[in-house]
């Protein structure tokens, strides 16, 4: 858990607060994955995003270390925030992709090529299959 960090515009978060929103997010996760209700990827989730927005609840953007330097990556991160903030869609940024694969049970793997974790929509489905309790 201590090894995935969030950044927040305000930086107003206490360490035991940021322990919570680690905890509520490792929880929605995990619970949102056997539903359904998860969007992975840059491109997935741009298109997602085009199609239906409404049912978006939340978009986590993730990087590492070596993200810092792509600038296509930091691009296509600026066009997804601008359509989320004009959307309201909550934005939650975090810096460690393999935490989140390790969250998401491995799903960061898909066959023998690892897939893109660095833009993970969490969705309400249109048919309600998703539910946040």
């Amino acid at each position: 858990v201590s090894n995935l960090h969030y950044s927040n515009n305000c930086n107003s978060f206490q360490p035991t607060q940021m322990d919570s929103v680690i905890k509520a997010l490792e929880e929605v996760l995990r619970s949102a994955l056997p539903q359904g209700c998860i969007t992975v990827g840059v491109y997935e989730a741009a298109k997602s995003l085009n199609v239906d927005p409404d049912n978006v609840v939340l978009c986590i953007l993730a990087t590492d270390d070596d993200d810092v330097k792509d600038v296509a990556l930091q691009i296509h991160f600026t066009l997804i925030q601008a359509f989320c903030c004009e959307n309201d869609i909550n934005i939650l940024r975090v810096n460690n992709t393999r935490r989140l694969a390790h969250i998401l049970g491995g799903a960061g793997m898909h066959g023998s090529e690892q897939m893109d974790l660095h833009c993970i929509l969490v969705t309400v489905s249109v048919n309600n299959n998703c539910t946040w309790d």
